[in-house]
């Protein structure tokens, strides 16, 4: 058996590797600066550690965030390596995690676990975590997308009355930020399997882990408007990430009064084709939870298919 110290992650030596990790994890590039970032930015909330050998090799990881919604949660990553598991690392990785929370501070711990890895789904059951919601990856071949098919869509939701446009095109105020976030809040928050969480704390959460992130592109950011209360509908927002050779689509949501009309399949297609006809990327990615049913079947319409995903599971403490 090999002796397994645990310490607190370095950022000069050890993210190199851990934002590699990370990338396996998220199934998602994640570079080293940008990890760096968020460490130096939330390290109030952040609690992790790593372990390595008797010669200073890294075998595994912990990364514990407070949750900035609900009082009593935190959410963690664990990794060990395939080839380095069935030695006890992350036993002795997961204790120190419970041994760090402290008396009270934390009553729900939150994980994502590959659904396609069976070693770690039977690891976090056998601490007693449960399935919360389960979520998957979709992919769409962007060269073989006829857009032109929706064409009658967008023309007969213009010809009611909804204005097709970008927050780049609006000019990206702050008063249009509010409105965008005014919907992506309402849209989220009761978009079916949500659990009614919101995503960010206010306004100015959102501004600056949004509006004012190095991925978000105005452009890329489509809405509907209803001119005739000027009420924001509909919106589907698309980027291109750090590191990745295709078209992310963070997030397309309709407000519950206007479902129904198929603003989300328009707003959806306005933005595939910026990422086609701007961004120039011939894939796009995008994530779902099992029970979002409309925009599942909107994503297969269009000819999108499902990439592995993840198990959302948790542990009440108390």
């Amino acid at each position: 058996m090999k002796t397994i110290t645990l310490r607190p992650a370095e950022p000069a030596r050890d993210f190199n590797k851990l934002a590699a990790w990370f990338s396996i994890l998220e199934i998602e590039p994640t570079t080293e600066v940008s990890l760096k970032e968020y460490f130096d930015r939330e390290k109030k909330r952040i609690i992790q550690r790593v372990a390595v050998d008797e010669l200073g090799d890294l075998l595994g990881f912990y990364w514990l965030v407070g949750d900035r919604q609900v009082k009593g949660r935190a959410s963690f990553d664990l990794f060990i390596p395939r080839e380095e598991r069935g030695q006890g690392t992350g036993r002795r990785l997961y204790e120190d995690l419970v041994a760090s929370l402290g008396k009270g501070r934390v009553d729900t711990l939150r994980v994502n676990v590959a659904d396609d890895d069976p070693s770690s789904l039977a690891f976090a059951d056998h601490r007693g975590f449960k399935e919360q919601r389960h979520q998957f990856g979709m992919v769409l071949d962007l060269q073989n997308f006829d857009d032109r098919l929706y064409d009658d869509v967008i023309d007969q939701l213009q010809g009611e009355g909804f204005h097709f446009t970008s927050m780049e095109a609006l000019g990206n105020t702050e008063e249009n930020q509010k409105k965008l976030f005014a919907l992506n809040d309402t849209a989220a928050t009761s978009t079916p399997g949500s659990n009614g969480e919101h995503s960010w704390e206010s306004f100015e959460d959102f501004q600056k882990r949004v509006c004012q992130a190095n991925w978000y592109k105005p452009g890329g950011q489509i809405v509907a408007i209803d001119t005739s209360n000027d009420n924001w509908a509909a919106m589907s927002a698309i980027t291109q990430m750090e590191g990745t050779d295709y078209a992310y689509n963070l997030f397309t949501g309709v407000d519950m009064a206007y479902r129904g009309r198929k603003l989300g399949q328009a707003v959806k297609v306005l933005s595939l084709r910026y990422a086609r006809q701007v961004l120039k990327m011939s894939e796009v990615r995008t994530h779902h939870n099992t029970r979002n049913d409309p925009i599942i079947a909107i994503d297969k319409k269009f000819g999108y298919t499902v990439l592995p995903g993840t198990f959302i599971m948790e542990k009440n403490l108390r």
